[in-house]
């Protein structure tokens, strides 16, 4: 049986669980509620369905009579129904913005002077350093400016400020271990090694990959 058979149903069930605790003599109503609902949701999802077919058709299956169509006929219209229905629907958001990301990552990849680190963050150096790196437990002192992919600012600094490795987003804290002091990078870092699904209120959208130029000018640990 389709899904879509099986979801008007389950409203068809719905409401006469509901409506189990109604008197006897609500009978009429009861069938009429019944109606009204499979009616609206079939509104949205068949604006030109023929309403006299449809009835037709419940009162058979209901009375228990020959089906005017084969069993198989029903469930392959039932199907294709159902696909042209799904075509149409719009995508989750979330997996629009899942599609928008690799669209970002794969052009970033792309721009020349770019190489992957773990958990896919893109790194371009913009200048070298020669000191010493921090370690897994340790704090780094930085100037960085943070950009969304459409170039808009959402935080940066003015003065190189501490942090420690353990406070940051795992995307930093992956990224400026292997980073020598007295070097500035440009950080490309996937929404998984950021904010991911949740997101950073209505600064940083769910799933959204961040770009940050970065100058390390201490490491400790």
């Amino acid at each position: 049986m389709s899904r879509y058979f099986f979801l008007s149903l389950c409203v068809i069930f719905s409401a006469a669980h509901a409506a189990e605790k109604t008197p006897e003599n609500d009978a009429h109503d009861l069938a009429y509620s019944l109606g009204a609902s499979l009616g609206e949701r079939l509104r949205q999802e068949v604006p030109d369905l023929q309403l006299q077919a449809l009835v037709e058709g419940l009162q058979q299956a209901y009375q228990g009579k020959p089906l005017a169509l084969k069993d198989e006929q029903i469930e392959q219209i039932l199907n294709e129904h159902e696909a042209r229905v799904a075509m149409q629907t719009p995508e989750p958001q979330s997996e629009l913005a899942l599609q928008k990301e690799q669209r970002f990552l794969a052009d970033e990849k792309a721009r020349p002077g770019v190489r992957e680190l773990a958990d896919g963050i893109l790194l371009t150096e913009l200048a070298p350093g020669t000191g010493a790196k921090a370690g897994p437990n340790g704090k780094v002192q930085v100037l960085y400016v943070g950009r969304l992919p459409d170039g808009t600012v959402f935080d940066q600094n003015s003065q190189p400020q501490w942090f420690s490795l353990d406070s940051v987003i795992s995307g930093w804290r992956s990224a400026l271990q292997q980073m020598p002091v007295g070097a500035k990078w440009r950080l490309v870092i996937p929404s998984a090694q950021a904010y991911g699904a949740d997101g950073a209120g209505d600064l940083i959208a769910p799933f959204t990959p961040l770009v940050f130029e970065v100058e390390l000018r201490g490491a400790t640990g």
